[in-house]
C-alpha cells in the first residue's frame, strides 16, 4: 500500500500597490509604531516580495500560523477596501455584550453623589455594597456585584467612601491676589 504524498500548497499571492507598500514601510521604520503593528507590516511586505509562510516565520522569528493568519487577513480586508493601518489591527473579539447601559451607569454615579440618609441608609458615606443594594432595590439593575460597582466608581474616580469633598469642593483661593505675572496697569 503506497502512501499518497499531498502536494504542498503555495500561499496565496499578495500584491501591494505603491501606496500600500509605502505606508507599510513607514510603519515598520517609525520608532513609535507598536511592535505588533510593525511585525504585521513586515509580514505583509515579505509576502509581497514572494516569501512563503515558512521563510517569513524564520526571518521574523514568529510562527508559520501567524504569517499565514496575517497574509489571509490582509487579502480578505483588501477586498473590502479597508485602510492599510486598519488591516493590521486586531479583529474584534467575541464576548458578552456590555452588561449595563450607559444610563444605568450614570444612575449609579448620580446615586453615589447623593447622601445615603436620603434613601434611608443610616451611614455617612456610601460603600460599594450599599450602592449595589440600592441599585437593585430601586430597580435600576436586576443584579450587580459589589466589586463591579467599585470598578465603575474607580473608573470615574468617584470615591464616596472617603469623603464628600468631590461633591462640594472647597472654595478656591482668593482670585484677587495678584500674581507676579500680571501686567501692571499703565
Amino acid at each position: 500500500m503506497s502512501q499518497k504524498v499531498l502536494p504542498k500548497s503555495a500561499p496565496k499571492p499578495l500584491k501591494l500597490d505603491d501606496s500600500e507598500r509605502q505606508q507599510l514601510e513607514q510603519l515598520v521604520n517609525r520608532h513609535h509604531t507598536p511592535q505588533q503593528l510593525a511585525i504585521r507590516a513586515s509580514i505583509i511586505l515579505l509576502a509581497n516580495s514572494g516569501w512563503n509562510h515558512r521563510e517569513i516565520a524564520r526571518e521574523l522569528q514568529i510562527s508559520r500560523d501567524m504569517a499565514r493568519l496575517w497574509r489571509e487577513r490582509w487579502l480578505t480586508l483588501s477586498e473590502k477596501e479597508v485602510a492599510v493601518v486598519e488591516r493590521l489591527q486586531d479583529a474584534e473579539r467575541s464576548g458578552s455584550p456590555a452588561t449595563f447601559s450607559l444610563e444605568q451607569i450614570l444612575q449609579l454615579f448620580a446615586l453615589a453623589c447623593e447622601q445615603p440618609e436620603r434613601y434611608g441608609r443610616q451611614m455617612s458615606h456610601w460603600t460599594a455594597r450599599e450602592l449595589a443594594d440600592e441599585m437593585v432595590k430601586q430597580g435600576i439593575v436586576e443584579r450587580i456585584s459589589t466589586r463591579h460597582v467599585g470598578r465603575l466608581l474607580a473608573e470615574a474616580s468617584l470615591k464616596p467612601h472617603q469623603s464628600g469633598y468631590w461633591l462640594n469642593p472647597p472654595p478656591t483661593l482668593n482670585l484677587t491676589i495678584k500674581s507676579k505675572t500680571f501686567a501692571k496697569p499703565t
